[in-house]
């Protein structure tokens, strides 16, 4: 069993316009040393996978056809082989 915990996130070059209205209310706030925010969604699978490499291939696919727009989004993940439960 593998547990991947993935990441997704804008690109650079796409606004994200829930990450300016945070740092707006941030600096309301008086949070004056942000500069800036970016907001994103956070995964986390388990899978079966005969290996590491099996379980990275799948969670590629996953993201590039469900989890993240790959047009507009990038996505970051780290796979971890679980216990034995």
């Amino acid at each position: 069993m593998y547990l991947a915990q993935i990441h997704v996130t804008y690109k650079p070059s796409i606004l994200d316009p829930q990450g300016v209205a945070i740092k707006d209310a941030m600096h309301r706030l008086d949070f004056d040393t942000v500069t800036d925010v970016t907001q994103g969604k956070y995964f986390e699978v388990t899978l079966s996978a005969d290996s590491a490499a099996d379980a990275e291939a799948e969670i590629e696919a996953i993201c590039d056809r469900l989890l993240a727009n790959p047009n507009m989004e990038t996505y970051r993940y780290d796979v971890k082989e679980l216990a034995n439960q």
